[in-house]
Formats: C-alpha cells, structure tokens, sequence
C-alpha cells in the first residue's frame, strides 16, 4: 500500500466538548502516514481521505496517550529533583537533560515528599477531533527511507 504524507488542520476537543488544542491561524501538521508521528488512532482513521475533507474522529484514548497508569505515579523526595525553586501542583518538568527523558506532572505535595506522574496529561481520555484534510500527496522514496516528512527544501540530513 502506497504511503502519503498528508497536510491537516484541528481542532481537539475532550469528551465534554472542552476545546485542548488547535491548530487553527497556524500551518497545520504534516506528517508521514505510519511513522509515529501523530497518534495512532488518529493516523488510522485520516489514512484514505482525500484533500478538502473535513471530517469529527473519535480516538479511545488506548489509541491516543494510552490508559492511566497507576505505576507511573510515584512518591520521591524533594531533594532528588532536577528542579530550583518552588513547585506547585500542576507544574510539568523534564527529569534528565537529554530530550527524550520523561516528563512529569506534581501531582501532590507533602511536606518533603513529592508526587509526580509520569502518564501523558492526556492518558485515559477519549479525543474528538474536528479536522480539515487540506493536502494529500504520495510519499517520496527518500521520505519513506527517512521516516518522515519533508518540506520544499527537504530535511537536511543523508
């Protein structure tokens, strides 16, 4: 089966209708068809439509951040934290300096001991996206070799 990258516009709503995020008065995303780059529920549901459609897709959220997940949230001193300063409930932070260390969540504070969780902020919610296909195009031979998109000028790598 042929891969497309394809040009969309969204906007992301929670199962109550509450408005998450958009992309509305920006360039919208791009991506390569089956390469992790958006969620897997959504990639699925998008592959086959054609440019100008605008479509509502429905993600569980298994297919978008996953469930909840218990183990991911943990008690830890206050003193083992890469962080300065105060923290707040709510308040996100990378725990390494390498890019791809997790990111956390406070999600209680007591005393010396801090509650972090580790899940996506999106985890265990169902996802509603309005979306709006605006291009469709086959994907190149060096964009499938790549495992991604490029724009007009390519991607600056080998």
């Amino acid at each position: 089966m042929k891969r497309h990258v394809v040009n969309f516009h969204y906007t992301l709503r929670d199962s109550a209708g509450n408005v998450l995020d958009t992309s509305a008065g920006g360039e919208g995303i791009t991506y390569l068809e089956g390469a992790g780059q958006i969620i897997d529920g959504l990639d699925t549901q998008l592959r086959g439509f054609a440019a100008g459609t605008k479509t509502r897709v429905q993600v569980a959220a298994a297919q978008a951040y996953g469930e909840r997940d218990p183990a991911q949230v943990q008690r830890v001193p206050r003193a083992q934290l890469p962080v300065e300063g105060e923290l707040h409930v709510g308040d996100q932070f990378q725990t390494g300096t390498d890019r791809f260390d997790p990111v956390v969540t406070v999600a209680g504070i007591e005393g010396d001991m801090v509650l972090l969780d580790a899940n996506h902020p999106l985890a265990g919610v169902d996802l509603n996206f309005d979306v709006e296909v605006v291009s469709v195009r086959p994907a190149t031979d060096e964009e499938l070799r790549h495992g991604h998109a490029h724009g007009a000028g390519g991607c600056g790598h080998g």
